[in-house]
């Protein structure tokens, strides 16, 4: 299993920055994935961005250039670095983790946990 731990969250003003941190404990082969997700009431939980295990990165279109995500795979950690933000950011901001596709036994071993307890995020206009 996995557990994550988020921690960051908070209220800013638009153009305002802020950063995010996930830790991880359990379970590394439950990590090969790392992301960062968010949710606003009465909408669907959407992917922000993620990092795997050998640095790749990705993020969604809407905070491309905005939001940068890293990885420290010694302390199984990774942050959010949110820039510019804007209203539209205010969201529920999760950690999630992932195995890598295909894992022996990793689809059941790593289900308990994957996702953080969320933070919540503001952005005043």
């Amino acid at each position: 299993q996995v557990r994550l731990v988020e921690s960051g969250g908070g209220s800013v003003q638009a153009g305002d920055s802020l950063t995010l941190s996930c830790v991880a404990s359990g379970n590394t082969r439950c990590m090969d994935k790392l992301e960062w997700y968010r949710q606003v009431p009465g909408k669907e939980r959407e992917l922000v961005a993620g990092v795997n295990r050998d640095g790749a990165e990705w993020y969604e279109d809407f905070v491309k250039g905005r939001f940068t995500g890293s990885r420290d795979n010694d302390k199984n950690t990774v942050t959010l670095q949110m820039n510019n933000m804007k209203p539209n950011d205010t969201a529920v901001y999760y950690c999630s983790a992932q195995p890598r596709p295909g894992g022996k036994g990793l689809g059941t071993a790593c289900a308990n946990g994957r996702w953080g307890q969320g933070v919540q995020v503001t952005v005043s206009s």
